[in-house]
């Protein structure tokens, strides 16, 4: 099927992706937030005075506050729906960003970056399930790259307007994402699986309806139906998770999380301004922000065409592999750096280089297909609890990593942590290679089966 063919047959389908991923680029801009701001705060006429490590503590809290995010997603989600689960996540953005523009003391950043974490969490947890709920077959996968596209977005739109606003002006004008996000995504349908289970099959169908373009959708219902029941038999739980008939599926999740965060992207983001200050080229770290925000919305776009064609395995082992190498290049330029014999500054423009094909790999599978991959592997009636398993372990593993990436880079130069994190890339490589099924183009009910070792024709 030809990509416009593609948009006109499920084109409210994408409309619902898109305004239901608007929370991703809502909450990313709390977490891009970082990069422009620390190095105002840690100026000498900063509007908020800080240490450097009060400032890694500013970084890691919102992982703090990303572990309690799948808790309410998990209490929530199948209380009073995906769709106001989504919603609520503007709620602690909104008090977050005033505490930002009225706060005077360290304290008022370390609450704001926990409501933000809580809204990152919540946002993380519950919008695969949405997007993989709604999405038709033929496009799950490229629906669920949606989730990084407009979180990319919102790194840009930090790197681009951040760097040059007043510190408390960025945070009013960041009041405008949780506005949009809620103008566009109250008016879009209930995920049908959720209106099914509730046995609100009207609404389900209208739902259904209406993403689908097409009036007879009760084969679909019944399918859904019966896949509810089936996975209902055993009503679902957090505990449930590590029955052994689920072994390979967690496997799966423990190779997700730590192919994407043992590399580090978000510590990197989140430090871009400070890393590239180390770097000596023309452009100024806020121009070098600009351009790595830029070739990171664009690197994402393209799993968005490939996922659902290529397949997702090989855009991930692709992914592992240019992002290690990205990464080992960074870290033989400040190692070279650090000698005193050696003049480096022709060679600054080789980190930057480097640090872009990290973000151009890391954007081509690890920060997109991997959310794809979540969205199918589990069944509903456990979905809400695997996607909470991975926020919490991923929000765990992001904050051992801020705290670990400031305390090298600080006290024994970036060579160290981005040498690391290569060396990290390379062994999430290999595990997705052995551990990662194919499952382009298969039914939820097919994927399951394939993860759980059964044959599929």
């Amino acid at each position: 099927m030809s990509i416009v063919k593609l948009l006109q047959t499920h084109r409210n389908e994408f409309v619902a992706s898109l305004a239901a991923t608007l929370c991703l680029f809502m909450v990313i801009t709390t977490n891009a937030w970082t990069s422009p701001a620390l190095p105002k705060l840690l100026a000498d006429d900063s509007p908020v005075p800080i240490t450097e490590d009060e400032g890694s503590w500013i970084v890691a809290i919102l992982a703090i506050g990303g572990l309690c995010g799948p808790i309410v997603a998990g209490v929530t989600v199948d209380r009073i729906g995906r769709k106001l689960t989504l919603l609520a996540t503007f709620v602690p953005v909104v008090i977050g960003w005033t505490l930002v523009g009225l706060g005077d003391a360290v304290g008022y950043l370390y609450a704001s970056r926990f409501l933000f974490g809580l809204s990152y969490g919540t946002a993380y947890s519950v919008s695969p399930i949405y997007l993989g709920e709604i999405a038709s077959d033929q496009i799950r996968g490229t629906a669920g790259t949606f989730i990084t596209v407009m979180a990319k977005l919102g790194y840009m739109a930090v790197y681009c307007i951040g760097p040059y606003v007043e510190y408390y002006t960025y945070a009013w004008i960041s009041m405008a994402a949780p506005a949009i996000f809620v103008l566009c995504f109250f008016w879009m349908p209930e995920s049908p699986h959720y209106l099914i289970e509730k046995q609100k099959d009207a609404e389900a169908a209208k739902s259904l309806r209406w993403l689908r373009r097409r009036s007879s959708v009760s084969e679909e219902i019944n399918a859904i139906r019966t896949s509810i029941q089936q996975a209902s038999a055993n009503r679902g739980s957090f505990r449930e998770l590590f029955d052994p008939q689920y072994r390979n599926n967690i496997r799966i999740v423990l190779v997700l999380v730590f192919a994407m965060q043992f590399t580090a992207l978000l510590p990197i983001l989140s430090y871009a301004q400070t890393i590239f200050e180390k770097i000596s080229i023309e452009l100024k770290p806020e121009e070098m922000s600009i351009v790595l925000g830029a070739v990171q919305f664009l690197a994402v776009l393209f799993p968005a065409v490939l996922v659902d064609r290529v397949g997702r395995r090989p855009l991930l082992l692709i992914s592992t592999a240019g992002a290690s190498l990205g990464l080992l290049a960074a870290a033989a330029y400040f190692a070279v750096e650090t000698a005193d014999n050696i003049d480096t500054t022709s060679l600054g423009w080789l980190a930057f280089v480097a640090l872009l094909l990290f973000i151009v790999f890391y954007g081509l599978g690890l920060a997109t297909v991997s959310f794809a991959v979540l969205s199918e592997i589990f069944p509903v009636n456990i979905r809400a609890f695997a996607n909470a398993l991975f926020t919490i372990l991923s929000a765990l593993v992001l904050f051992v990593m801020v705290k670990v990436f400031q305390l090298t880079l600080d006290n024994v130069g970036p060579y160290l942590p981005f040498g690391m994190f290569g060396v990290f890339g390379l062994i999430g490589g290999a595990l997705i290679y052995a551990y990662i099924p194919e499952t382009k183009g298969r039914s939820l009910d097919e994927v399951q089966r394939i993860v759980s070792g059964k044959r599929v024709d």
